[in-house]
């Protein structure tokens, strides 16, 4: 009986096992306000304490040594409330600090915590409520607010004793409550007050409570007010509402029932209530230790019994079972709750009550009352009430009628007349208004909803999750919406559904991120290969997610064979680039094959990877020979380090960067270096052979190098290398060779330069040995040597023999230093005879002495010549001529020559000198100091024949030295005037361009730029770069003019002119890529609307929408209407839409909002099209659902129709869509003859539908139409009429014609079909997986297993066997299925066993496998039954683990379970081969008590430990000291020692003394010895002390009288 309460009674504590003085026990010294603490003061000798239990922790109190008069615990928190007096004060025990205090002024005679922060204080006159904040207040601000009175205490409480005190949730109903004795009795007295009303009311009471209580069909909660009285004429429960009823409410009928009490407790009385928010019942404990429960609601009884002996005096709340917790006299802490599990039986059997029972499961959600409502649904469903068995259904607790097989009822009845849904869809209706539907709800509701499009329906309930979601839900609803469909896989938590579908709507980068999060792994590389078929750039963001972290999801190596099977060699690269880029040594396999793919397809790619040296750990000899092969020889060397292979690449020299080849001779041997330089073929490598050389000469040494060079006989290349290092070196031999090379290659003036500044070379060597024999064509190198070194006799007669006497004259103009020239025999052959030349340097006056033998006019012109390039470098005005035989002036001389020079009709005699001498430099000088226009004129002539050679130093050496602006100017006008466009591009650049005084200047400036306009266009972008002082617009607008429009676009871009600057780069460049990315830059909305036009103009809508919506420009909404119209693209109209919401934010036109209405139809929106319609809007909704009608886009019509109610139109959009029975009721509704016409057809198909039984006959028997049939029946389906013999009739047909489709129907409607028909079509049919799936919905589970097992080809799935297999009547097939699996599935049998496991014989199932020779294979079934403690279990388990050598195991095995032939185990491991189990053999032994054999044991195989640890718990003596003789008898004196400690307690020590004196080792047994001498020693010493005391006390007594 007592499992059958309805009640659960349990003791948490005794208060005395903790230290509880049991007299302190009593109402006034404990206190506990909660579930939470109990609060008892104690006074230990002197000193006062409190004691405070947490419950949650009773074995660890807190003693506190405080002296108070009282202390209560807060409900929630460690603060504790103490008085003293009239002092309160409250602390904070686990932050050590005090809250509050506050004296008042009169004694408190009752106090209670009413709240967490709040408690009521009772004196003898008032009430008062003490407010306590949040803590931090009154830590940080020290508010000590004031208790604040509520009421007066009434004087029928004047002599009561307070008892409690009560408050309701809200705290606007107080109440006091206390008891007196009178007339030999207890009477209660109650005071109510109302703190709106300010008004009291004295009951009799002596236990009240608060409680809350929402009534059927109120909206809000009434408030209770319960109390129990005991009186004359006996006990009564009282339950009113308080208060006025909220608005809408129901008020509380008043209940009052009799509360019994026993004959035997004939004074007892209530002393505590109470009420359970859980179940709404009432709690009345009485002072005798009687529990009364009654429900709230009806004021019933539902039990009465005594729980305690004593008086349990204090009550509360407990929370954790929605009961109370009391203590009584003894100190017992005891618990009352109700039992859920046998409340609402107990109501129904015991107290025959089957209608509270009802109500009480209904309200507290409780099971117990499933047979009352199955019965009461029954009921009404065969009287045909569908609506109060659909509320019945869908309010039994613990939704014990909310199943499959209610659905299916609801399915079978049609809809009734009169009602405008049927009992299913009102049956739904009521769970959607209570709360969410289950799974089987869930899906049978939405599969009509889906038949008839009405998706929006499910997404609605979704939102406001009304449907459980279920992955048989996802399933239904995919073919439909993929993102409806992921929607529910994600909520119901279904990972690879969840994936798929990811993938299937291209939301690839979510699929990382969702696995990580619900910890599931897919097959990424499956994933990743259907990305990369359907688009590859995607696929490689997503294998990027797979290796982002650093353990990649996937193997890399793997992804990468995913690239390269669709030949993506790019995207895999930057895949490699990005998972390579942490450069680990392991990944150095991949880095060969990143190289190796690029190196064979995109060698300028491997090149760049390679060059930014981002991996080190590739194989680099087999990435070497792939650079060679790709032609990328400069890489090649790099990794090549082989001699040979670097002298096979390094001849490809006019492929490789010299820069790079020069610093790569660095990184070679010495030796290597020069036989590489050999082999790269100096003469064809000459600029590289001489840039190595020069670096590196000092570690090649110059000497090597030199022959090197001389050994391709490169002179160029020697004269090079040494005119690099001859100026910084001062070997003789380098400079000679210097000189060498410098004749040899023609350059007569570096030879001349070194023989003139040298100090360094032979000059003898060089005279003698190789200029003289060198016969250059210019003689001034040996002049010069000769002149410096004394050598003029040997010029004089080399040039004389050689016949080149000129030179002597050449001698005397270019040798700066005085000379004398004597010669007899050559006097003649010298044009100027023996001259004597003294020029004074420094600008002064020159004279010169000459020999005059009747010279020639030639010989004063060349004199003249010289003077004049005197004349003209130094700007003196005066020469004078000294000849032997007369004396003239210079001028004498120049008028003389300038007759000559008239005689060959010269007109300006210095530019002609200037022009014959080459000293176009200081003729440069002067015509630019000159200034004179028509001068340059004639100078800048086409005839000219110098002209060249003038205008380059003009712009070299003239201009650069000019101060004044008028040289300039003028320079620059007589070129234009000349027609120079090039030449004066020269100059001006020279002008502007190298930072002079005029670099500046804006017109220069202005000129440059337009000369290279009209003569040289390629510059013009330069010239804008570099200057910066010109006038834009202008030159912008010339080259406009000039179709230079990259600059007319820098130009304007380089001042900031924007929007011109876009307008060229749209207008004229025409590069709408460059225009977006110049858009973004600046990111101004007047250049993206210029863009978004231009982008509109060129067909790029998609481009042009995100523009105008980038500059929120709405202002050609008709224009983007019309290309998206035009375009036809469907990805278009998706733009669209966001564009035309932008518009419609700026301007709410009627020709927006309507194509805005038209978009949402087009991208098939139809959610946002409703709402939008459905609000206020200025669209011609009739329009767009006409051109919606017209483009066949029918759902979208029927949204727009049904919006303006053309329910003509609205019946032919609904017949296109099938829906025949809507298009009836919209014809209807139209009541027009020409919209009956177009839906004609309907009535033709619900005439025919009558008589569809019997048409099925027909055409299956006399006419063979069985695809028209099938057809036919499968529209059928859908409509509301259909029964089951069309279901039925359709899945025949398809058993025996279209058996692929049989399964499908079946798993949609198998519940509407007639199975056993079915059953037996799909038998003939042999269709066995179908006919499986049949018998397990029909419940025939033996059937299904027998038809699984003998087709396991067709019919047998794993988790539908093992599904089904545990619901057969017939144990017998477990055993076959063991068979069956041994048979065909062997590796799965463990998953079937753990299946199988609670209904199997444990120990015939053993037998079998032992039988089947199998036990290893079902190893981890042997243990997870093994805790059942089997003997047949054990014994298998224990032998597997023999077999398998697994001693640790079998060790573990036998401490753990013990149901097994201890003692033929321990015989058969006793003879085992390995020692470990022969010890576990002793162990076994041990455990049975036969030490000798565990000791025998031990001692064969020397496991001394183990034979001392045995002997000792042994407690046998003898086997103790045989075991040391065996010790001593080995000479083990190690182990006799340690033995006498393990068996201390059982040895002799005169035999162990004899023992170690025969044995000759006292020392090992001496510890021993010492200890017994202790302890015998101290065994006597309290012998004497013990006999001393005796004798003491016999004196005594022998001496008192």
């Amino acid at each position: 009986m007592a499992q059958n309460l309805p009640i659960k009674f349990q003791e948490h504590l005794q208060l005395q096992n903790v230290g509880i003085n049991a007299a302190n026990i009593g109402f006034s010294t404990l206190t506990m306000e909660s579930d939470k603490f109990i609060c008892v003061r104690e006074k230990v000798g002197d000193q006062a304490q409190v004691v405070i239990i947490d419950l949650a922790d009773s074995a660890n109190p807190i003693r506190r040594p405080i002296s108070a008069e009282s202390a209560i615990m807060n409900p929630a928190s460690k603060v504790i409330a103490l008085k003293a007096g009239r002092t309160l004060q409250i602390f904070n025990m686990e932050m050590k600090s005090k809250l509050k205090a506050h004296t008042m002024n009169e004694d408190v005679v009752f106090w209670k915590w009413i709240s967490t922060n709040m408690i009521g204080l009772v004196t003898e006159t008032s009430v008062y409520h003490w407010k306590i904040f949040s803590l931090s207040i009154y830590i940080f601000t020290g508010d000590s607010q004031q208790p604040v009175k509520m009421f007066d205490k009434h004087p029928s409480l004047a002599n009561c004793q307070i008892i409690n005190y009560r408050t309701d949730a809200k705290q606007k109903w107080l109440l006091l409550i206390g008891i007196s004795a009178q007339s030999n009795r207890v009477v209660g007295a109650m005071q109510l007050y109302s703190v709106e009303r300010r008004v009291s009311q004295p009951i009799e009471g002596h236990a009240a409570s608060f409680a809350q209580l929402k009534l059927e069909g109120n909206k809000e909660e009434s408030t209770l007010f319960c109390f129990a009285v005991r009186g004359a004429q006996g006990g009564k429960l009282h339950i009113i509402e308080v208060g006025t009823p909220a608005a809408g409410n129901q008020p509380f009928s008043k209940k009052a029932v009799d509360v019994f009490f026993p004959p035997e407790a004939a004074n007892d009385f209530p002393v505590a209530m109470q009420v359970s928010p859980n179940q709404n019942v009432v709690f009345v404990v009485t002072k005798y230790g009687y529990i009364h429960m009654y429900d709230l609601e009806t004021a019933v009884c539902i039990f009465m019994n005594r729980i305690s002996a004593d008086t349990i005096f204090v009550t509360a709340p407990h929370e954790a079972t929605g009961g109370l917790i009391g203590v009584n006299r003894k100190g017992q802490v005891l618990s009352v709750s109700v039992d859920e599990e046998n409340v609402v039986p107990y109501i129904t059997s015991t107290l025959q009550n089957p209608d509270l029972a009802l109500r009480f499961a209904i309200r507290n959600n409780l099971a117990g009352g499933e047979e009352l409502f199955s019965r009461k649904f029954n009921t009404l469903f065969a009287q045909g009430n569908y609506t109060e068995a659909a509320k019945v259904a869908a309010n039994a607790p613990k939704g014990i009628l909310r199943t499959s097989q209610t659905i299916q009822k609801f399915l079978s009845v049609p809809a009734q007349p009169g009602q405008s849904s049927p009992p299913l869809l009102q049956y739904f209706g009521i769970l959607l208004d209570q709360g969410k539907l289950n799974k089987f709800e869930s899906l049978e509701l939405c599969r009509p909803v889906l038949q008839q499009g009405r998706k929006q329906l499910m997404e609605k309930w979704l939102k406001e999750e009304k449907l459980e979601c279920s992955e048989e839900l996802g399933d239904l609803v995919k073919p439909m919406d993929s993102t409806l469909a992921l929607s529910i896989y994600l909520r119901a938590n279904i990972p690879n559904k969840v994936i798929m579908c990811f993938a299937e709507t291209g939301q690839f980068q979510k699929i990382v991120l969702y696995a990580k999060k619900v910890g599931y792994t897919p097959d990424y590389v499956f994933l990743l290969r259907n990305v990369m078929r359907v688009n590859p750039e995607t696929g490689k963001q997503f294998a990027m997610m797979l290796v982002q972290d650093d353990e990649p999801l996937a193997d890399v190596a793997q992804i990468v064979d995913v690239f390269m099977e669709q030949n993506l060699i790019q995207q895999c690269t930057a895949f490699l680039l990005d998972a390579l880029k942490n450069n680990r040594p392991a990944e150095g396999a991949l880095q060969t094959r990143l190289l190796e793919m690029n190196l064979m397809h995109a060698p300028q790619v491997a090149d760049a990877i390679l060059g930014n040296q981002m991996f080190t750990h590739y194989d680099r000899a087999h990435v070497a020979q792939l650079c060679e092969k790709a032609g990328l020889l400069q890489r090649a060397l790099e990794h090549f380090v082989d001699l040979y292979d670097i002298k096979r690449a390094i001849i490809h020299t006019h492929l490789l960067n010299p820069e790079w080849l020069v610093n790569y001779f660095g990184s070679l041997s010495v030796e290597d270096s020069l036989e590489a330089m050999l082999t790269a073929n100096i003469r064809q490598n000459l600029q590289i052979s001489v840039q190595v050389a020069t670096k590196y000469h000092e570690q090649l040494t110059t000497e090597k190098l030199i022959e090197v060079f001389e050994s391709f006989k490169s002179f160029e290349g020697l004269f090079y290398f040494l005119g690099s290092i001859v100026n910084f070196s001062q070997d003789a031999d380098v400079h000679f060779k210097y000189i060498q090379a410098a004749c040899k290659t023609g350059q007569i003036k570096e030879v001349e330069r070194i023989c003139r500044e040298s100090n360094c070379y032979d000059a003898d060597k060089v005279v003698k040995n190789f200029l003289k024999e060198a016969k250059l064509t210019d003689q001034l190198p040996l002049i010069i040597v000769c002149d410096r070194f004394d050598f003029v006799h040997d010029l004089v007669l080399y040039l004389y023999r050689n016949n080149i006497p000129k030179y002597i004259e050449i001698y005397v103009q270019k040798v700066g230093s005085p000379v004398k020239i004597y010669c007899d025999n050559c006097i003649h052959a010298i044009p100027m005879g023996l001259v004597q030349i003294q020029v004074k340097s420094n600008k002064q006056w020159s004279e010169k002495k000459i020999n005059y033998f009747s010279l020639p006019c030639s010989f004063y012109l060349k004199l003249i010549c010289v003077l004049s390039y005197q004349f003209i470098d130094s700007g003196e005005q005066k020469y004078f001529f000294c000849f032997q035989n007369s004396s003239f002036t210079i001028y004498h001389s120049i008028a003389f020559t300038l007759r000559q020079w008239s005689e060959l009709r010269y007109i300006n005699p210095k530019l002609l000198l200037c022009n014959e001498n080459s000293l176009f430099k200081s003729e440069a000088r002067y015509l630019v100091r000159r200034k004179d226009v028509e001068l340059w004129g004639k100078v800048l002539e086409d005839t000219n024949q110098y002209r060249r050679q003038l205008i380059d130093q003009v712009v070299q050496t003239a201009l650069g030295e000019a101060q004044d602006p008028d040289e300039i100017s003028v320079a620059v006008k007589a070129f234009m005037a000349a027609d120079l466009p090039n030449e004066l591009i020269e100059l001006l650049e020279k002008i502007v361009l190298d930072n002079s005084m005029f670099s500046d200047h804006r017109n220069l400036q202005n000129l440059l730029i337009l000369t290279a306009i009209k003569a040289d266009s390629s510059r013009v972008m330069d010239y804008i770069t570099q200057l910066d002082n010109y006038d834009a617009p202008d030159i912008a607008n010339i080259s406009i003019e000039n179709e230079l429009f990259e600059e007319a676009f820098a130009i304007f871009n380089n001042r900031f002119i924007i929007q011109t600057a876009f307008r060229v780069l749209i207008g004229h460049v025409k590069n709408l890529d460059r225009a977006y990315e110049f858009a973004e830059r600046c990111n101004e909305p007047t250049v993206w609307s210029q863009l978004a036009r231009a982008q509109l103009n060129a067909g790029m809508i998609k481009e042009a929408i995100d523009s105008y919506i980038k500059a929120d420009d709405p202002s050609s909404y008709m224009e983007v209407v019309e290309a998206s119209n035009k375009s036809g693209k469907s990805k278009n109209w998706e733009d669209l839409v966001r564009y035309l919401l932008m518009a419609r934010k700026k301007a709410r036109e009627s020709y927006v909002e309507t194509e805005l209405v038209f978009a949402f139809a087009k991208t098939n929106r139809l959610a946002d099209l409703e709402e939008f319609i459905s609000g206020p809007n200025n669209a011609n909704i009739q329009q767009v659902g006409d051109r919606c009608y017209d483009q066949k886009m029918y759902e979208a019509a029927k949204v727009l129709f049904n919006n303006i109610s053309n329910f003509a139109r609205l019946a032919s959009t609904v017949v296109h869509l099938g829906e025949y029975q809507t298009a009836v009721d919209s014809a209807r509704k139209a009541n027009s003859t020409r919209t009956w016409k177009e839906v004609n057809m309907i009535n033709i198909k619900l005439k025919s539908f009558f008589m569809f039984l019997k048409m099925v006959t027909f055409f299956k028997k006399d006419r063979g139409y069985f695809e028209e049939l099938i057809t036919m029946l499968e529209a059928a389906l859908g409509l509301e009429r259909a029964h089951m013999g069309m279901f039925t009739e359709l899945a025949i047909l398809y058993s025996k014609y279209k058996p692929g489709k049989m399964r499908e129907h079946l798993e949609l409607f198998w519940s509407r079909v007639n199975i056993p028909k079915v059953l037996r079509a799909a038998e003939q049919a042999h269709l066995w997986a179908e006919l499986v799936f049949l018998y397990d919905k029909y419940e025939e589970y033996d059937n299904a297993v027998v038809t699984m097992m003998a087709h396991p080809t067709d019919a047998w799935k794993e988790g539908q066997y093992k599904d089904i297999i545990t619901k057969v009547a017939n144990i017998e097939l477990y055993y076959k299925s063991l068979q069956h699996y041994l048979d065909y599935k062997p590796m799965l049998i463990n998953d079937l066993l753990n299946v199988l496991s609670p209904r199997m014989d444990h120990t015939r199932a053993v037998a079998f496998f032992r039988k089947a020779q199998r036990l290893a294979l079902v190893k981890p079934y042997l243990r997870t039954v093994q805790t059942h403690n089997n003997k047949a279990i054990n014994e298998a388990l224990n032998d597997l683990l023999i077999e398998e050598e697994d001693y640790s195991g079998l060790r573990n095995s036998i401490d753990a379970y013990d149901n097994f032939d201890t003692i033929a185990l321990a015989q058969r491991l006793e003879k085992h081969e390995l020692i470990e189990f022969r010890r576990i053999a002793a162990y076994l032994y041990k455990g049975n008590n036969r030490w000798k054999q565990s000791v025998e044991l031990c001692k064969k195989d020397l496991l001394y430990k183990d034979a001392m640890t045995y002997a000792g718990e042994s407690r046998d003596t003898e086997l103790a000291e045989e075991l040391l003789e065996w010790f001593l008898d080995r000479q083990r004196y190690e182990c006799f020692s340690a033995g006498l400690y393990s068996c201390y307690d059982l040895l002799r020590p005169d035999v162990v003394l004899e023992q170690a004196w025969r044995h000759g080792i006292t020392d090992y047994a001496m510890p021993y010895l010492i200890q017994v001498m202790r302890e015998y020693s101290t065994r006597i010493d309290k012998l004497e002390t013990s006999e001393n005391v005796r004798k003491q006390e016999e004196e005594q007594t022998e001496n008192k009288p």
